[in-house]
């Protein structure tokens, strides 16, 4: 069920992440090595946005990463692998920020670009690894209290597109990024027991992350730090991020809780 990473620091090219690495996300596409309960490929589209390194501050108080304007995103509803012109398109775009995923969808549920992550407002960029169970209607009363315009603009018809709403609602109210995400897994686990629900938000400065149902890894070092359902390489500063926990990353720190 989808595979997806965001990495924050020293900028570098957009290929190492998605491509270069011997285990990066175009091979995590196609042979993943952790889905954990659904799925065996992840050929129902993909996406990437990136911040762009002249747009980052060099002021030292000026958190990596954090950009003075949107980031840039290229997703659809191809294949990762089959995207010719991406590899040189990543290879010649440095960014000391990104978010980027695979999506395998789940039954039922539309194959359209719009559909792929990461979803976007602004600075803040969002993915959903896993599923919302008995959707849609387990999570109608939580749809409803959304504004009437942000439901008739959903990204798509799905649970990733739903979840993304909900945070971002949270989010334009004012709340810490981790509480707001916690606050929606909890809603969701309430009203949908079983759902797996993996979430990656990062805004260029820092990255939240959850585990619930579904495989993460942390890497953090060299003024850098990449949250990401697997692994890239065998570098032996991945950690594995325990089920049902709550990460909070920055380039110089990572502190994980229990949601």
């Amino acid at each position: 069920m989808c595979r997806h990473l965001a990495y924050l620091g020293p900028p570098i090219p957009l290929s190492r992440l998605l491509f270069d690495a011997p285990h990066a996300l175009v091979r995590q596409s196609w042979a993943p090595r952790d889905m954990r309960g659904g799925g065996t490929i992840n050929a129902d589209g993909f996406g990437v946005a990136w911040f762009p390194s002249t747009t980052v501050s060099d002021r030292p108080a000026q958190p990596v990463g954090m950009a003075d304007t949107e980031p840039i995103r290229y997703r659809s509803a191809a294949p990762l692998w089959s995207d010719a012109a991406l590899p040189g398109l990543a290879a010649a775009t440095v960014t000391p920020a990104a978010l980027a995923a695979v999506r395998s969808a789940t039954a039922g549920m539309p194959v359209v670009e719009t559909a792929a992550a990461p979803f976007q407002e602004g600075r803040w960029l969002f993915s959903h690894n896993g599923v919302v169970r008995g959707w849609p209607g387990s999570v109608a009363k939580l749809a409803a209290h959304l504004p009437t315009t942000d439901l008739l603009t959903l990204d798509a018809p799905t649970d990733s597109a739903l979840l993304w709403a909900l945070v971002r609602d949270r989010l334009r109210a004012g709340a810490d990024p981790a509480v707001a995400v916690a606050g929606v897994v909890a809603e969701v686990e309430a009203v949908a027991p079983g759902s797996r629900l993996n979430l990656l938000l990062t805004d260029g400065g820092r990255i939240v992350a959850t585990t619930v149902g579904h495989a993460l890894s942390i890497r953090l070092g060299d003024g850098a730090v990449t949250v990401s359902s697997e692994p890239l390489d065998d570098d032996p500063r991945w950690e594995g991020v325990p089920d049902r926990s709550l990460v909070v990353a920055t380039p110089s720190e990572a502190k994980t809780g229990e949601i």
